[in-house]
């Protein structure tokens, strides 16, 4: 992150605790409280608002590329971009415990992660459902118990929602890392 700036505040991020923004809040900003919310529009506008003092956001895939629709928010937001880093994304495949692969029928993630893997995932022939975010599709497949469901998400949303890992590494680029920008206000 090429920002200086670390004085203690609140980063907004888009997703569930366990995302990869989450992840990437906790590397850069380690000494701020990290505030999630469900949209990569309603982090930046907590920016906007003053709720928070900045957000962490992906705008760019080394897989994919441009991470939409987070790049025309980020775009469009009229706030400063005071840094940016690259970060490795790895993704696994989670499931409740005592699952095996052979019993899964459905795969959960957000749909830039789905897209990353998506030749991983044409091999395992499971029906794909696209969710709001990484963790969040960890944590409601945890809520469910359903034994028939997947998330795909960090290896840490197995750790927060109690989750197996049944296979690592189901990114299809080996080098797959995103990079995420810290926007804040203009000062006054």
């Amino acid at each position: 992150m090429t920002d200086t700036d670390d004085r203690g505040g609140r980063t907004a991020y888009q997703g569930a605790p366990g995302a990869f923004s989450h992840e990437a809040c906790l590397e850069l900003r380690p000494w701020d409280e990290h505030v999630g919310y469900d949209t990569f529009d309603e982090a930046i506008s907590a920016v906007k608002s003053g709720a928070c003092d900045c957000a962490l956001i992906p705008v760019e895939n080394s897989t994919i590329g441009v991470v939409e629709p987070a790049a025309t928010f980020v775009a469009q937001s009229g706030l400063l971009v005071l840094g940016d880093a690259w970060r490795p994304i790895r993704m696994a495949l989670l499931a409740i415990d005592g699952v095996e692969l052979d019993k899964l029928k459905s795969v959960a993630s957000h749909p830039v992660a789905l897209r990353q893997c998506a030749r991983t995932l044409e091999h395992l022939g499971l029906e794909i459902v696209e969710a709001f975010d990484t963790a969040g599709a960890a944590r409601d497949l945890a809520e469910s118990g359903d034994r028939t469901r997947a998330a795909i998400a960090p290896v840490a949303a197995a750790e927060v929602y109690g989750l197996v890992i049944l296979r690592n590494d189901l990114q299809d680029s080996d080098d797959n890392r995103t990079r995420f920008v810290l926007l804040a206000r203009e000062p006054a």
